[in-house]
């Protein structure tokens, strides 16, 4: 028996439009209500958000067998942190801050058994192999091993191409935010010059052949990214969906 597709990273291959959202409440229970909104796939989130090991395998856990696809984004690409969410049964990662061809690379390897890479091959431990359910886990898995990564200075942003042209990365992410704040707009992503470096770097993206990926959160603003060739659009963040319509509505009822 082999490793389990991974159908997000099918879908990216077959060039199909999918729609995300981020999942930042680092629990459970709201990452399984939103598997019941038919998003494409979900964003466990270990950067920004308070979630730990724990808490990103509890999240696994409710959204297999939905609709949704999982990313898990880690803080960092630490081989020794890709274990171990690898091993709880992550199978598409979301790395952040990748400035060169070089790190992408060593991405790669760290999401891959010998002698394609440096994955600890300790699957008996591993919900991944459902405890060694799955006897052809370790020879089936680097297939299904999906790495997306974060490009979001101007470092990256020069190194794009090569990033680009890195061998086991499925697809590159533009981080807006992050890309406005280093280029001295305060994060800002809607001045004009930070968004001639989107457009232009989500066309390099694909004219290269990988995904590309971004996020918006007001509608028009990810109906722009999709012109411009976005792929993999996350299109809301549950935190602030809550705060937004938490907002909206006692301001209704304190003005009525």
């Amino acid at each position: 028996m082999p490793a389990p597709e991974n159908t997000f990273k099918t879908a990216l291959a077959s060039g199909r439009m999918l729609y995300g959202c981020w999942a930042g409440f680092a629990d459970p229970y709201a990452t399984e209500v939103l598997t019941t909104a038919g998003f494409d796939w979900l964003v466990i989130d270990g950067e920004h958000a308070p979630n730990d090991l724990r808490s990103i395998m509890a999240q696994l856990q409710v959204i297999e067998g939905k609709h949704s696809a999982p990313v898990v984004r880690l803080p960092m690409g630490e081989a020794w942190l890709i274990k171990q969410v690898l091993d709880i049964g992550a199978q598409t990662l979301l790395i952040p801050m990748v400035e060169t061809a070089d790190q992408a690379r060593d991405l790669v390897r760290a999401m891959r058994y010998p002698p394609d890479g440096i994955r600890g091959s300790g699957a008996a431990l591993a919900r991944a192999s459902r405890f060694f359910d799955i006897p052809d886990y370790i020879p089936t898995a680097n297939d299904q091993m999906c790495l997306l990564v974060q490009v979001e200075t101007t470092a990256g942003i020069d190194a794009l191409d090569a990033i680009c042209q890195t061998d086991g990365v499925d697809g590159v992410f533009i981080g807006p935010s992050d890309l406005a704040a280093d280029m001295g707009y305060q994060g800002d992503s809607n001045r004009p010059e930070v968004q001639a470096v989107i457009r232009d770097a989500l066309d390099r993206i694909r004219r290269s052949g990988k995904a590309t990926g971004i996020l918006g959160l007001d509608h028009d603003t990810a109906k722009t990214y999709r012109d411009w060739g976005a792929q993999f659009l996350a299109v809301g963040i549950d935190v602030v969906m809550l705060a937004q319509t938490a907002r909206q509505t006692m301001a209704r009822w304190r003005d009525d």
